[in-house]
């Protein structure tokens, strides 16, 4: 049994080993946006606006956004869904419908992915007026 323990403690070891040399452990995507707010200051009520984040992975390999959440049905996004290669610029657009709305509008915008940041929060904002 202790030779048991043995043989396990050594391949352990190795594998600890190993891994740390390679620097898989290390090797993550990294969204890192230009802007994290807009603000499109005073729009009319039935408006519908549109910015676009840009973003870089600044991390050393590639990651894939799995979901772009909203918290209205107002706001809508559209996102790449192939993976961002290390180095890579890309863009993420949302459009927001001012219909039926009025007054101070702060949209979140929530980038969900398997980067070292999973998830980053954007956010829009308007003051929508009659």
């Amino acid at each position: 049994m202790r030779k048991v323990f043995i043989l396990l403690g050594l391949l352990f070891s190795i594998t600890s080993i190993t891994y740390a040399q390679d620097g898989s452990k290390d090797k993550k995507g990294q969204i890192t946006f230009e802007e994290t707010s807009h603000d499109f200051g005073d729009i009319q009520q039935g408006t519908v606006v549109e910015y676009t984040f840009k973003f870089q992975n600044t991390g050393n390999a590639p990651f894939v956004i799995s979901n772009v959440r909203t918290t209205c049905g107002c706001t809508a996004t559209q996102w790449p869904r192939e993976p961002i290669a290390a180095g890579q610029a890309a863009e993420i657009t949302a459009q927001f419908n001012s219909t039926g709305k009025s007054g101070a509008q702060n949209k979140v915008i929530t980038v969900i992915s398997n980067a070292q940041n999973a998830q980053e929060i954007v956010s829009i904002k308007a003051n929508v007026v009659k």
